[in-house]
């Protein structure tokens, strides 16, 4: 799921779970609900607000989102860095790279190439803004969108060029000087390494940001299960992709890798949750679904066990597996659906906003679960 541009065509994939007629817009706002709450839409405290902003699509509110951030880094105060600079001019500053000196002013015997440090906003955090700030001039055609980079580009310092790639990020260590540079890093991190030109003919420009919604459902679900126990204080620790060595010859080893896993800290129950991203309201869960979560309880001994599904409406229906096991009386698997909900006396759905059963609205226009 997520958004694809080629030149001027623009094509997004929502998260769609059956062919029944339904409004882009609610279909847009759960995939970017679940996008805040997983924080791939983390903002920075003064601009939360800026949330609410009326996107005509997905990518476009990633654009608005970088450049509040980075409206608000200007605003605050970019930071500054040392950089060593090799210059040839007139004054001697630093210290004297002397055979570079007689290679380049063997005849100009008033220069000076030396070397020195520069205390400026030239360093790679600004270079990596400002190039994804020229993406989106090259990119964006909305004219709201354009002002907002012009002016951005007036008071954004003038910077050098430097390639941009994975191991550019990889590198950049945060402080507590640049911490206010992470929501901003992280959306140009987005955009720039999902950019692809077209080298070939140099006119159409690829940009694509694709999530995959069985990580997505997964994230979401974990995220929404960890917040709820947070503000309750409830007895349980939840991790997600907890890993367990299950089958090796020596030198091949294979893990087992539970979506979610809930353990209490009060007695030894325990919990696994498996999320699928698809649609069972016609065929219910399939015979590989069950028996994976199954080999999961035997391997954690979790007596308690549910398949996550998204549905059309909310429901749970209790399960249990038949076969007796030393270490409980039954091994459970239930069958949860998490489903919006449509408007009553009407097969049909909200058109103004999503309304899931069990999630709360906040007041940054997010949404996030509450069960």
């Amino acid at each position: 799921m997520g958004v694809i541009q080629v030149d001027g065509l623009q094509i997004e994939v929502l998260p769609k779970l059956d062919r029944s007629p339904g409004d882009l817009k609610t279909w847009r706002d759960l995939l970017i609900g679940m996008l805040r709450e997983v924080r791939l839409f983390r903002v920075s405290a003064p601009s939360l607000g800026m949330l609410s902003l009326k996107a005509n699509s997905i990518l476009e509110l990633y654009f608005q989102l970088f450049i509040t951030e980075v409206e608000y880094l200007v605003h605050t105060g970019l930071i500054k860095q040392y950089r060593r600079q090799a210059l040839n001019h007139t004054a001697l500053k630093g210290s004297l790279d002397f055979p570079r000196h007689l290679v380049k002013n063997l005849i100009h015997k008033e220069r000076f190439y030396t070397r020195s440090s520069v205390y400026d906003h030239d360093h790679v955090w600004h270079r990596i803004l400002s190039q994804c700030i020229s993406l989106i001039r090259l990119l964006s055609q909305n004219t709201h969108i354009q002002n907002r980079i012009g002016a951005l580009e007036l008071s954004f310092p003038e910077v050098s060029s430097q390639r941009i790639c994975e191991e550019s990020f990889r590198k950049l260590a945060y402080s507590r000087k640049t911490a206010s540079y992470r929501s901003a890093i992280g959306i140009a991190r987005l955009l720039l390494l999902s950019f692809h030109p077209d080298l070939a003919s140099g006119r159409n420009s690829v940009l694509a940001l694709m999530f995959d919604m069985n990580l997505l459902w997964e994230s979401f679900i974990y995220h929404s299960l960890r917040k709820e126990f947070l503000i309750h204080s409830a007895p349980y620790s939840v991790r997600a992709q907890r890993s367990a060595d299950f089958w090796s010859t020596g030198s091949c080893r294979r893990y087992l890798k539970p979506d979610i896993f809930i353990e209490s800290t009060v007695n030894d129950s325990r919990y696994v949750l498996d999320t699928k991203w698809k649609d069972i309201s016609s065929s219910g869960p399939s015979a590989s679904d069950l028996q994976q979560l199954f080999a999961y309880s035997q391997f954690f001994r979790s007596s308690r066990n549910a398949l996550v599904y998204p549905g059309r409406t909310h429901d749970v229906q209790s399960g249990y597996y038949a076969i007796s096991v030393p270490w409980a009386d039954s091994v459970f698997c239930s069958i949860i659906r998490l489903g919006w909900a449509p408007l009553s006396g009407s097969g049909n759905m909200k058109s103004t906003k999503p309304s899931w059963i069990g999630w709360k609205r906040t007041k940054n226009a997010g949404y996030r679960y509450r069960p």
